[in-house]
């Protein structure tokens, strides 16, 4: 049902974005789209909770605001800005504001009230920071609207009726985690439709999950954690390691997140984001600056030498500008950089890196998308890279795939770094093969991404796909990374058995390429082939596909496969209906998955 719900909503909420922007671009709109989602949320929010606070004295929300009984509304005002973050009158309401439209009036002056009025009601609460100028990118003036004033009126009229026919189930916690993804949807979608601004403020869905997967396994025996964006776009890395996180972490609100951003529209999104999760107005500490210039304000601005704390949290996570200018004048004595060496003017990657390394706990993790340069480049980079690797701070390096990114086509890397390490090696995965094409874009799909992560939890070597590789060996290539130094990943060169090909027969070579099928089906290999020579072999049997499948090898196979699944419809009815009213479905999927894994644990040919 949620399936459906969610696929639901997603094509809701998109049509009415796509349908009614005209003109207009993806990515001018998308500010005004998911701004008004957001005040229709917060709105049904405010008046679901309101009226359940009020529901014993047998009055509703806008019934108590228009009574004469002062102290109700001054109680009702304080537990909503308290629980919820945030308060907004009846009169500023989403649906009052309908109500205006079905009278045919103009809204805009009301609607421009109304979201200000939002804002201003965390003034001096700890939701400050989370609600101030959070409607700033909605420019109700803008001509991109239309031409004229009722042009403007009537685009938004038309974008908020058809946002109102759409049901977001507020009633059901697991109905807003729906909304939230189909929010989260929202923004992919205007991503695929923003070309290169879209680096600016989106990380794909499923590099997100990747980097959330890793993170969430480091950190899964902490009761709470802290996790940390310098970069964070529209927040959807910190949303998705709260979500993996949730496998392991029993009850509410135990993550922490921060969130810096330099843009200001980007920041707003960020901010939306992660309010629309239900998280706790006091979980969420986000700041609009520049990362690399204004580290996090980690001290009171009245009086920053008595009030010093660094921000040190669980992990870390960042899809920074790739490859972009910064100013590294004077930055020699920032603790970030010390030790490691200042990253060039023309390239902030190692800035980035560094920031992000300088501010994780000594039993942290970070996860960081960069651009290949940063595993071969020499001069300061270089030098970065050499002081790493001897401090031991590089643990895992991912190459992903070509053409993953919206905006950009060339090939990334994931590099994963921790403060303390017990090994000195360093895991080098080649993922750039593991996808599939989607429109101009490349997507990891979910089997590469637990492929991935299997092997990072794992630390396995497998041919052609990843390497456990010693420091010394990285020593000898005078520390370059690059991903096929240590992996490769080709294929096989193609040969041809030129006597095969002239006087018939097949090629033994060829067969033994089957080994796993011969070891796993024993009396198989010579029950349908017979040797010809040393090299070369023929079929002893006429009708190929009748012979295996009655061969008495494979029918054992069949059996033992069938065998160990034999219960796993009363399994599945156990776990996902019996349980349906209390289920965590990230730590569910985890479960199934490890019980699948364990009956299939004595099944060859099966791919992981």
């Amino acid at each position: 049902m949620s399936e459906e719900l969610q696929q639901k909503l997603r094509s809701q909420l998109w049509t009415v974005a796509n349908t009614l922007r005209g003109n207009m671009s993806a990515s001018d709109f998308m500010y005004f789209t998911l701004g008004f989602i957001f005040y229709k949320y917060l709105s049904e929010k405010i008046e679901l909770y309101a009226n359940e606070e009020l529901k014993e004295d047998g009055i509703t929300f806008k019934e108590a605001w228009e009574s004469d009984d002062e102290e109700l509304k001054v109680d009702l005002k304080e537990a909503c800005v308290q629980d919820l973050g945030y308060f907004v009158e009846p009169e500023y309401l989403y649906s009052t504001i309908i109500s205006m439209i079905d009278r045919r009036e103009n809204i805009l002056p009301a609607l421009e009230r109304s979201l200000k009025k939002i804002e201003d009601s965390t003034i001096g609460q700890e939701s400050e920071d989370d609600f101030g100028g959070l409607f700033s990118d909605i420019d109700l003036a803008s001509p991109k609207l239309g031409k004229t004033a009722d042009d403007k009126n009537k685009l938004i009229s038309d974008v908020l009726v058809a946002l109102n026919g759409i049901d977001f189930g507020l009633k059901d916690a697991q109905e807003i985690d729906i909304l939230g993804d189909a929010y989260e949807y929202m923004i992919g979608q205007f991503a695929a439709g923003a070309g290169k601004k879209a680096g600016e403020f989106y990380t794909p869905h499923e590099v997100s999950l990747l980097m959330s997967e890793i993170v969430a396994n480091h950190l899964k025996d902490r009761d709470k954690i802290e996790i940390y964006d310098p970069t964070s776009g529209s927040g959807s890395l910190l949303i998705n390691i709260g979500k993996s996180a949730s496998k392991y972490i029993e009850g509410e609100n135990k993550v922490k997140y921060y969130a810096q951003e330099l843009k200001q529209n980007t920041y707003n999104l960020t901010r939306m984001n992660l309010i629309m999760r239900g998280i706790e107005a006091d979980n969420i500490v986000t700041r609009n600056g520049d990362t690399l210039e204004d580290d996090w304000p980690y001290f009171d601005e009245n009086d920053p030498s008595n009030t010093y704390n660094p921000l040190y949290v669980d992990a870390v996570v960042s899809n920074p500008p790739y490859s972009q200018a910064w100013n590294s004048a004077d930055k020699e004595t920032d603790p970030r950089y010390a030790g490691h060496g200042l990253a060039p003017k023309g390239k902030a990657d190692y800035a980035f890196l560094l920031h992000d390394l300088y501010h994780i706990k000594p039993d942290g993790i970070m996860t960081i998308v960069l651009p290949h340069g940063v595993l071969f480049r020499g001069g300061e980079e270089g030098e970065i890279r050499k002081n790493l690797i001897e401090k031991n701070k590089i643990d895992t390096i991912i190459g992903l795939p070509a053409n993953i990114f919206y905006g950009t086509g060339i090939p990334t890397i994931i590099m994963v770094l921790k403060q303390k390490r017990t090994n000195t090696d360093v895991l080098i995965i080649d993922a750039s093969k593991g996808f599939v094409k989607e429109g101009k874009n490349n997507k990891l799909r979910a089997s590469d991404i637990k492929r991935i992560v299997d092997v990072v939890t794992g630390r396995e070597s497998i041919e052609k796909f990843s390497r456990v590789v010693s420091r010394d060996e990285i020593r000898t290539n005078d520390y370059n990374l690059n991903i096929p130094r240590y992996v490769d990943s080709s294929e096989a060169a193609e040969s041809w058995d030129i006597y095969a090909s002239m006087f018939g027969g097949i090629p033994n070579l060829e067969l033994d390429k089957l080994k796993e099928y011969w070891k796993a089906f024993p009396t198989l290999r010579s029950d349908l082939f017979e040797n010809t020579s040393a090299a070369h072999c023929r079929l002893k049997i006429e009708d190929v596909k009748k012979a295996i499948k009655e061969h008495t090898d494979v029918k054992n196979f069949e059996s033992k496969f069938q065998g160990a699944f034999g219960n796993f419809d009363d399994y599945l009815y156990d776990e996902l209906i019996a349980k349906m009213e209390h289920i965590n479905i990230s730590k569910t999927e985890e479960i199934l998955s490890e019980n699948i894994f364990e009956r299939m644990a004595d099944i060859p040919l099966v791919d992981r």
